[in-house]
This record gives C-alpha cells, structure tokens and sequence, in this order.
C-alpha cells in the first residue's frame, strides 16, 4: 500500500482552506495534515510538520507566499510547493518557477484539477492552470525574454545571493533576514556586499529599482508589503 501524499494548506482565507480540506477528506491518496493563515505560519508549520506538498497562497498578511516559498524552498527543499492564486498574472509564475515551485493554480480551478495538481506536485512534475500555462509557454518561446534573461546580471549571483537579493529588495532587514535564513548578519552584510559589487549597485534603492526592472520584484506584491 502507497503511503498518503501529507499536504499543508496556507491560505488566509478560512473558507479557502475548510474547502480544501473538504475537497480532500477521505481522498485514498491524499492526507491533509496542517494549515496556515500567513506566510511565517506557514513557513513554522513547514518545519513542524515536514509535508510532502503545500498549497501556498500567494497574497498573504506578513511573508506574502512568494517570499515564504523562497525560505520553504531553501529549508525543506524535499517539499514541493504549488502556488494558489487568484492572480492570472504570467509575471508570478514565472517568479515562483524561478523560487523552485513546481505549479500555479488558479483558484479558479475545479477540485479534480487541485488533486491533479498535487499528485503531479509530489511525483515531481509541473503543475499549471491551462490560462497560466499557456502563457507561460508563450512567453518561453519568446526570443527576446531569452535574450534579456542571458544580459541580465543576476544570473550570476549565487543561489544564496539570489535568495538575499530578493528578500533585501522586498525591505527586510539584515537582521531580519539574519533570523530567517538562519545566518548571521555579518554574513548577510557580506552576500550583501558582494551583490552590490556584482550588479554594479551603489545603494538598496537602486536595488530595488533593478528588481523590478528585471521582474524578480513585482509592484504589487511588494507595495503593500514592504518589510523593515
């Protein structure tokens, strides 16, 4: 016998996740094991609860669900994150491919394609909205959006600069992301420092000016949002 796909649902939204977890009771394949209602919680519940799959919403109080999968991912990369949203926006799927999600779902979707979804998700596969992932194929097809990824300087930040890069350019603070990556801030200063002299950048304003320049910082996720 298969043993259960676990799933963590994180969504601040309670009607969102009592219908998910409706969706999935009884499910022979599917376990439902723990829910969040913002970003840190789900991050916490994460760590708790190891799942196998989690359901993260993207538009969340504190951490939105772009900046907690770039923690879950870094943490717990075991985990496989499917983005749900109500944005139709290509802009944030292809930031949560960038963060190592393997889906985006509308939610919009019916509940045969949530289970899809998440069965694909734990078996290692991508998961996409037909809407989004058509775009997305689209725009992959694109020659110019290649070119621009290739003369683009933040290809050549570490995995790890890459990481700090975003969350210093959504307002956090060394200290800040000092605590959420587990590091110190010396050593945040310090990635800090060397992405600066990569990207030819003088100060975090300009930093954040060149992330939403290059779509690694969306406008209107990171507006309301700022984090000191």
């Amino acid at each position: 016998m298969q043993p259960k796909i676990t799933l963590l649902i994180a969504d601040d939204h309670e009607v969102v996740r009592q219908g998910i977890k409706q969706l999935i009771d009884n499910h022979p394949r599917i376990a439902f094991v723990g829910e969040a209602c913002n970003g840190d919680e789900a991050l916490a519940k994460v760590k708790e609860l190891r799942p196998d799959v989690v359901l993260l919403d993207i538009s969340m109080p504190g951490l939105n669900g772009l900046q907690a999968a770039n923690l879950i991912i870094t943490s717990h990369p075991a985990t496989k994150l499917i983005m749900f949203s109500m944005y139709e926006k290509e802009a944030y799927a292809h930031q949560a491919l960038a963060l190592g999600a393997c889906g985006y779902l509308l939610k919009t979707a019916s509940g045969k394609e949530i289970i899809e979804a998440i069965e694909k998700a734990y078996s290692g596969q991508y998961c996409f909205s037909p809407k989004i992932n058509a775009d997305i194929i689209k725009s992959y097809l694109d020659p110019r959006l290649s070119e621009a990824k290739a003369q683009s300087g933040y290809d050549l930040l570490s995995d790890r600069e890459q990481q700090i890069f975003r969350l210093v350019a959504e307002g956090f603070s060394s200290k800040k992301i000092a605590q959420l990556l587990y590091i110190s801030p010396r050593t945040v200063d310090k990635h800090r420092s060397n992405i600066m002299k990569k990207l030819h950048i003088t100060d975090s304003r300009e930093l954040v000016r060149y992330a939403l320049k290059i779509g690694v910082l969306d406008p209107d996720l990171w507006g309301d949002q700022k984090n000191t």
